[in-house]
């Protein structure tokens, strides 16, 4: 009337994680192209400021914790 103790299960399964050969010069190539994509800053980024309603929303839900009308914050607004 106790637990039963089930029977153990013997893991045969070996997995392995086999790449296969790859084109140095794709790899090259893409290693650049990826290196280009993340690499991208806008040089004229603008600062986006939400909705109103948003602002009022996130204030409402505690969501934004930082005021917007900082003074010393304003560099990142304009």
């Amino acid at each position: 009337m106790g637990n039963k103790v089930g029977k153990e299960e013997k893991e045969d399964e070996i997995l392995l994680k086999i790449v296969p050969p790859l084109d140095q010069t794709y790899v090259k190539w893409l290693a650049r192209d990826l290196e280009r994509v993340h690499g991208f800053t806008p040089k004229r980024a603008l600062a986006v400021k939400p909705p109103d309603h948003y602002i009022e929303y996130m204030k409402l839900n505690g969501l934004l914790d930082v005021d917007l009308d900082d003074p010393k914050l304003a560099h990142l607004f304009k």
